[in-house]
């Protein structure tokens, strides 16, 4: 299955997005959220494997969140 990338600006209204939908789940429902976006996608990509690869690379280098973003 090929799938073709985002253009940025799609990219980009989806990351706003994102981060507007996990302010209003509230931290306490923070993780909850988003093991649940992850796995309504995963059942959109239909492939265990590319689903385990995304997990991967999505640990790959992740940041330490900056004080700057609070």
């Amino acid at each position: 299955m090929t799938t073709t990338p985002l253009n940025p600006d799609a990219r980009d209204r989806l990351y706003a997005e994102c981060a507007r939908a996990i302010t209003e789940a509230g931290a306490e429902r923070e993780s909850l959220f988003l093991a649940r976006l992850a796995l309504l996608l995963f059942e959109q990509v239909g492939d265990e494997a590319r689903c385990r690869a995304a997990l991967a690379d999505a640990l790959h280098e992740l940041p330490v969140p900056s004080l700057s973003a609070s």
